[in-house]
């Protein structure tokens, strides 16, 4: 049977480098981190109980000549790399210059922060690849205010299609209430990700354990330390994201109705749940660490025990051909004819004697 063999591990590219705003004022609009599409795209959901509107902005003067025809909107941007845009939506919207700020700074670890008339809230959405084992996430903001709910994506990923259905087929309860059950639905989504993720990386895991207890080596090595780091990087992702259900379930900013809270600590929950998840991964993966270094310490053992055996079975026949090597004239069996042929038989004697002492401990196993 063939070895199965772990595709090489991919090296994680460098975090965006902040020092580009240095010596610029607060506020100042400068994205940071990659250009994952060419242009950024709009879209404009405008809603109410008994009718959705979808619009997309070709360009920026279609969204500056856009005015609102219905009581809820969701609007949602994929792109970050026009400032242009998010000082269109800023002024549209009353944004704080900060806001604009983190939005375009794509580096942000989740959080939630209370600017009065609306909410900003940070999270991030991984994608796995199992090809290559990497783990790649992306920054999505959402501002939550009392008729609106904008969500920046630095590029379309499908993960908030279901809510667009939703929203087109009047599917459940999301058209007649607010806009806080809207950013329930997309956190959500959001949260939801993550238990793919962990259900794919820990089906990984649990392959590559079989892999440590039949046949451990250098490729499974690298592959249990890619995961330890992907498993890094969600645990940084998932451990503020519970603090920031958290403090929407306090509701402390009182944006979200009661019986959204409902929902949100259902989500509250799922972090939990998630947290769990993660953990055990991660002790899985510590625990397969020690087995692979047992595995090698075992090896190794057994190899230096194989070479004393082969040694101890030749040290006696090395006694016997030098005894009979030294340089005296009176020795016995020295002029016998049959001496050489009883000193072979001799040292082959004591040979399979050692042999057979050492297979039945089972020393050559």
């Amino acid at each position: 049977m063939a070895k199965h063999l772990s595709p090489k591990p991919r090296l994680k590219k460098a975090s965006p480098k902040r020092s580009g705003k240095a010596g610029l004022p607060a506020g100042a609009l400068v994205h940071l981190g990659e250009k994952k599409i060419e242009r950024a795209a709009i879209t404009l959901i405008a809603y109410d109980g008994t009718a959705v509107e979808e619009t997309r902005f070709a360009d920026l003067a279609a969204c500056q000549a856009w005015t609102p025809g219905r009581e809820k909107l969701w609007l949602n941007v994929h792109g970050l790399h026009e400032p242009e845009v998010l000082q269109e939506i800023g002024r549209r919207f009353q944004l704080h210059p900060l806001v604009l700020e983190d939005i375009l700074n794509t580096d942000q670890r989740p959080k939630v922060d209370d600017y009065g008339n609306y909410l900003y809230l940070v999270a991030r959405v991984f994608d796995y690849d199992p090809a290559s084992l990497a783990v790649s996430s992306e920054q999505v903001s959402f501002v939550i205010g009392e008729n609106f709910v904008l969500s920046f994506q630095e590029r379309p990923t499908g993960n908030f299609d279901p809510v667009r259905e939703w929203l087109r087929s009047d599917r459940g309860r999301i058209r007649q209430l607010g806009t806080d059950y809207l950013a329930y639905a997309l956190l959500d989504l959001v949260v939801d990700r993550y238990f793919t993720i962990l259900e794919q990386i820990g089906d990984r895991a649990e392959e590559l354990e079989e892999e440590l207890m039949r046949d451990p080596g250098t490729a499974q090595l690298e592959t249990l330390h890619q995961l330890k780091r992907e498993t890094l990087n969600l645990r940084r992702a998932i451990w503020p994201l519970r603090e920031v259900v958290n403090s929407l379930v306090r509701n402390e900013q009182r944006f979200f109705k009661p019986d959204t809270l409902l929902y949100l600590r259902d989500i509250y929950d799922h972090t939990v749940h998630l947290i769990e998840s993660l953990e055990a991964i991660r002790d899985l993966i510590a625990g397969m660490l020690d087995i692979y270094l047992s595995s090698i310490s075992n090896r190794v053992n057994k190899e230096v025990r194989a070479l004393t055996v082969i040694a101890l079975v030749f040290m006696p026949t090395t006694l016997i051909s030098g005894i009979f090597g030294m340089n005296f004239k009176v020795m016995p069996l020295l002029d016998d004819a049959s001496g050489f042929i009883y000193a072979i038989m001799l040292m082959l004697g004591v040979a399979t004697t050692l042999g057979l002492i050492f297979w039945r401990r089972r020393w050559l196993g």
